[in-house]
């Protein structure tokens, strides 16, 4: 296959330098994982078995739970024993139905972000928008409120751009929990003709619905020729707008498949790639909500600005994850580290968005240096 013509990148993406990005769903009435090193260091330690067993994302808690002795297990039976995971996708709507998201979009413009980036379907197939192509395995697994749409006109209104996150490769609606490694999860990808038409109705509906300036898909997608056409279509419909590299990683990296930037994850910077990049990171341990990190699983707000300077300075996006409670609100300790970047953003932006800091040697804990797998 020839390689596909590489994109002009716009240049609000590459004027951005911040971002974040949104998990927000069922996981999020749970709100736990157990705290500890990435799932790659925990591969790299003890094996694959033990690194999706005691995953420190909480997003993932609905896996978590499906293996035997996991601490979520554990968790679980503590705290929510007669629930089930269907249980809080129905305390997810309730407690959603309430949220303002210019609580939100208002301190995420004062940290100095131009981007925000939501979670429209993460890997438990959960929809944070009323799509008119529900999981037909799952009752009621979708938002009768349109958050995606609210956060999208309360971007715009705040002058920031708005993206749409998709898990194309993982709907566990549709099968495939009980992930116990690495092959596990390559397998766990719905091959189904059901599933295919399903994930390209949604990043269909997703295009002509809001019009994100990002398409940022994750894991895979079950198809190439659809991703193909897909994004293409996309293209079309939002001429700036920018797609990731997480249609096809190989076929990316192959040079076979098209993609704007490269998308890092609590990996070392800078990152082996001749894309433009952005790491993508939460503010602690998790991108979703994690009721068990203390403010010193968090980055300070030093080390949140150290970060930020070396990406910008390596010619890189940040693309910073926020974990909202499950009625919107944003953790405390979360608040503390955006407001600290908000007060040193309003003496430096200039710097950080003309791209006038430079470095030759990383300045920031190498506890921030992790490296899992996905978001």
């Amino acid at each position: 296959m020839d390689s596909p013509d590489r994109r002009p990148l716009p240049d609000w993406w590459s004027d951005a330098k911040l971002g974040i990005l949104v998990h927000w769903g069922p996981s999020s009435v749970p709100a736990f994982a157990p705290v500890g090193p990435s799932p790659f260091a925990l591969a790299e330690m003890h094996g694959w078995g033990h690194a999706f067993a005691h995953t420190p994302y909480a997003e993932w808690y609905e896996n978590s739970l499906a293996l035997d002795g996991s601490p979520v297990g554990r968790h679980h039976a503590e705290h929510h024993a007669g629930e089930t995971y269907d249980d809080f996708g129905r305390r997810f709507r309730t407690a959603s139905d309430g949220w303002d998201p210019t609580s939100w979009t208002t301190p995420f413009a004062a940290a100095g972000a131009r981007y925000v980036v939501l979670t429209t379907k993460h890997h438990d197939g959960f929809c944070l928008w009323p799509t008119a192509r529900p999981t037909p395995h799952r009752a009621d697994w979708w938002s009768e409120r349109d958050l995606v749409g609210d956060l999208a006109v309360a971007s715009r209104d705040a002058g920031l751009r708005f993206g749409a996150y998709y898990s194309g490769g993982l709907d566990w609606t549709f099968g495939g929990l009980g992930i116990d490694s690495f092959e596990a999860m390559i397998a766990a990808i719905p091959r189904s003709e059901e599933y295919r038409s399903h994930a390209e109705s949604h990043v269909r509906e997703l295009v002509d619905r809001y019009r994100p300036d990002v398409l940022w898909n994750d894991i895979h997608f079950p198809d190439r020729s659809t991703a193909m056409a897909l994004i293409e279509a996309y293209h079309d419909a939002v001429p700036e707008g920018v797609v990731n590299d997480r249609f096809d990683l190989r076929g990316v990296a192959r040079g076979e498949f098209p993609a704007d930037f490269a998308t890092p994850e609590y990996a070392d910077i800078p990152p082996d790639t001749d894309l433009p990049w952005e790491l993508c990171r939460g503010i602690g341990t998790s991108f979703g909500v994690n009721d068990a990190e203390t403010d010193a699983d968090l980055l300070s707000g030093r080390e949140l600005v150290h970060l930020l300077i070396e990406v910008v300075s390596r010619g890189g996006n940040l693309l910073l994850g926020v974990g909202p409670s499950a009625d919107g609100s944003i953790p405390d300790l979360q608040a503390q580290r955006l407001g600290a970047l908000a007060a040193w953003m309003d003496v430096n932006a200039e710097a950080i968005h003309l791209s006038l800091i430079h470095i030759s040697e990383p300045t920031r804990p190498s506890k921030s240096s992790r490296m899992p797998s996905s978001a």
